[in-house]
Formats: C-alpha cells, structure tokens, sequence
C-alpha cells in the first residue's frame, strides 16, 4: 500500500531535504555590522561619500531585517 502525501514520515524526510545547507540569509549581519563602522572611520576625509555609503549600508541592513521578518511571518501564517 502507497503512503499518502499526509505521511508524517514523508512530512519529516521533506523537512529533512529542505534543511541541509547553512541558512546563510541570517549570517549576513555578521559581515555588514563591522562595515558600518570602518565606513566611518575610512572615510573621515571624505564625509558627502562617508554619509552616502553608510546611509545606503544602513538602508540595506534595513531591508534584510524586513526581508526575513516578513518571510518568518510568513511562514507563520501557513
């Protein structure tokens, strides 16, 4: 007799597959939080470019954070 799609075995095997690799999604503060304060430092002499860069690194960290709140929410509601 075939299992069903509704295996909880099948269930956990899937689940297994899905989860082999690093999630690297949540390593990346790890390589844009030390960024934003050698931006600062690096380039003290040029502060239009200093403030332009950390602003747009700042934006971006933003937008991750958003990213893997709304997709954790998403995952949630399912």
């Amino acid at each position: 007799m075939a299992s069903s799609p509704s295996d909880p075995s099948n269930q956990q095997a899937a689940v297994r597959k899905q989860n082999r690799g690093i999630p690297l999604k949540f390593l990346f503060p790890l390589i844009y939080a030390p960024v934003l304060p050698l931006i600062r430092i690096q380039l003290r002499r040029n502060p239009v470019l200093r403030d332009r860069l950390f602003t747009a690194v700042l934006a971006g960290a933003f937008a991750h954070g958003f990213y893997l709140v709304t997709d954790l929410y998403d995952i949630e509601s399912k």
